[in-house]
């Protein structure tokens, strides 16, 4: 087997030669390897975080899911949003980023619910729930890896959040 030059198509199955025209013809039929420092960051976006693609239907011809980094500033919050049909899981990789949405009680009235991640925590957001992240820390950028269950990254932006009720 003939070396390669270093840092390019270092695994038995090589990336794409040129990501920038999407992928080939034959890119379901190979493992795709997306480097951190090649990521996409046109990708829909929500006021207060910065989205960047890895996987994704334009970059390596997935199908069912798209996944990717978001990194929300310090002091920040997203705006409100909800990912449509798509559930989203979310591994937090620095940070304690906060991730609010409302819920019904049992008396009727709404609440608002935070979860405070660190770490190595994971977060499941379901379809159409509306919910946004915040980064309370006062100087360090949260960052967190997506998952969803579509080809592209679905953003709903909200004016607010609500319950959401379900049939």
């Amino acid at each position: 087997m003939a070396a390669q030059p270093p840092n390019q198509h270092d695994g038995f199955h090589p990336d794409l030669t040129d990501a920038s025209a999407g992928p080939s013809p034959d890119a379901r039929g190979r493992v795709h390897h997306v480097r951190s420092g090649d990521l996409d960051g046109d990708t829909a976006q929500t006021g207060g975080m910065r989205r960047f693609a890895a996987i994704s239907g334009a970059r390596v011809g997935s199908e069912r899911m798209w996944m990717g980094e978001t990194h929300v500033a310090a002091a920040t919050s997203s705006a409100d949003h909800h990912h449509g049909d798509s559930e989203t899981a979310i591994y937090v990789v620095s940070g304690h980023p906060e991730f609010v949405f409302l819920e019904e009680a049992a008396d009727g009235t709404t609440r608002e619910v935070r979860l405070r991640t660190a770490p190595g925590d994971y977060v499941f957001v379901p379809p159409f729930v509306p919910h946004r992240e915040e980064n309370p820390a006062p100087d360090q950028e949260a960052v967190v890896v997506i998952a969803r269950s579509t080809q592209e990254a679905v953003v709903v932006n909200l004016p607010g959040l609500h319950v959401l009720h379900r049939p």
